[in-house]
């Protein structure tokens, strides 16, 4: 390596998984320059995928999520500062306590944050909660443990029915709102959103499919009372969870000249960012849910994706880009994440967008452990297992392979299996 890959001002802004192991892999591969991490959370990276979970029925503090230090980082922390722009000329990074960095390169791990309710008013409400980061976290148990009388979720997408099988956990009565037409059904299809939604029936969730809520109420101290369903009928509550998405966080970015819509920050094949004319910023890589990118596998459709294992792969890949490491390759990582849901680990490989078939492969929905595949345009593009994740690697493999759909299990051919209509709802959107 040369010493100009060596040597200069590395900054990485985000402060979370992907920007960590950005920067171990900046050092890893040989990079010996001023490396400084930017965060606008006053903490050191944590994991964030207990905080739905383990974090909220107390197996766990919150505080007791730190992320490890794989690789000896010598780095400068500038924590509870946001960034808030960026002059690509100059090579600078503006900070919300008025400083700038320089720098030499620059990773874009910014992340994103938890979409709020429309209404701030109504979202200012006290009870009213997110659930993001490590505070979120925090401020949900302390709510959850002083024994609300009904907890209100808004949105049955992965937080959403994680954070009301944790509810349940607790004995906490939960009433769940979802205006598709069965939890996850936008992700995984309408015959797996309803197997879900019988799962969550069982642990006692009172479940509203097709339904919204149009606003909610408080009384004259300020806290929520009760949420106004678009039906009329009302659902007394008060401690309220909005688990409508993610707001990916590129506000910063205005006026860099980088491609950096709603989407996530738009990148090349091998890392680096684009800027609104699609050329290359070679000075600059991003990672983790902020990075919209082409993704090989599913016909270079840019996509952006908010799993673990991702974050940890893309910031590593671009860690090793700006060190001048990288082998030219295309970055090409496996989508898959998991969620646990009231004791059913829920494990996935690859994306289902634009399937147009899937077939139940191995298992049934009565036994409770399956393995789903879904196909588009006759070959295999995802996996979904119930507590059956020991078969997803073998579907990995064929979906990295562009296997034929329906596929093939252990020489047996399955052609013979119910090929179902996944049943997205129309409102469905890309990543």
């Amino acid at each position: 390596m040369t010493s100009r890959n060596a040597e200069g001002h590395a900054v990485v802004v985000g402060a979370s998984l992907a920007g960590l192991r950005g920067a171990e892999a900046l050092r890893q591969a040989g990079f010996a320059g001023r490396l400084t991490l930017v965060g606008d959370e006053p903490h050191r990276p944590y994991d964030r995928p207990p905080l739905s979970k383990a974090a909220l029925t107390g197996e766990i503090a919150p505080e007791a999520t730190a992320l490890p230090n794989l690789h000896a980082l010598d780095a400068e922390w500038r924590l509870g500062v946001a960034a808030t722009g960026l002059d690509r000329q100059a090579r600078e990074v503006r900070l919300a306590d008025g400083a700038t960095l320089s720098y030499d390169r620059l990773l874009i791990a910014t992340g994103s944050r938890a979409r709020p309710w429309s209404n701030p008013t109504e979202a200012g409400l006290a009870g009213v909660h997110t659930l993001r980061g490590r505070d979120d976290a925090a401020a949900l148990r302390r709510a959850l443990a002083a024994g609300p009388k009904r907890v209100l979720i808004i949105g049955a997408g992965f937080i959403g029915c994680e954070v009301a099988a944790s509810c349940r956990a607790l004995d906490r009565t939960v009433t769940l709102i979802d205006p598709g037409p069965a939890p996850l059904a936008r992700i995984l299809g309408q015959p797996v959103g309803e197997i879900v939604a019988a799962l969550h029936r069982a642990l006692g969730v009172d479940l509203r499919s097709r339904t919204k809520v149009a606003r909610l109420e408080g009384d004259a101290s300020g806290r929520v009372v009760r949420a106004i369903l678009d039906d009329g009928s009302e659902v007394e509550t008060d401690l309220v969870v909005v688990a409508l998405g993610a707001v990916r966080n590129t506000e910063w970015l205005s006026g860099s000249g980088l491609d950096d819509g709603p989407g996530g920050v738009l990148c090349d094949e091998a890392g680096y960012v684009l800027d609104m004319e699609g050329r290359p910023d070679r000075a600059i890589a991003a990672a983790g849910d902020v990075a919209r990118f082409p993704h090989p596998l599913y016909d270079g459709r840019p996509v952006a994706l908010e799993h673990w294992g991702h974050a940890v792969a893309q910031g590593e890949h671009a860690g090793r880009l700006l060190a001048g490491a990288a082998t030219g390759a295309a970055y090409a990582e496996m989508p898959a994440f998991w969620s646990s849901q009231g004791g059913v680990t829920i494990k996935s490989v690859g994306l289902t967008e634009g399937a147009d078939a899937m077939v139940f492969a191995q298992g049934s929905p009565k036994e409770g452990r399956f393995v789903v595949v879904y196909g588009a345009k006759g070959r295999c593009i995802a996996a979904l297992s119930f507590d059956s994740g020991r078969w997803l690697p073998a579907y990995a493999e064929q979906i990295a392979a562009r296997a034929p759909f329906p596929p093939i299990r252990v020489g047996v051919d399955l052609h013979g299996l119910a090929v179902l209509q996944p049943g997205f709802p129309e409102e469905r959107t890309s990543s």
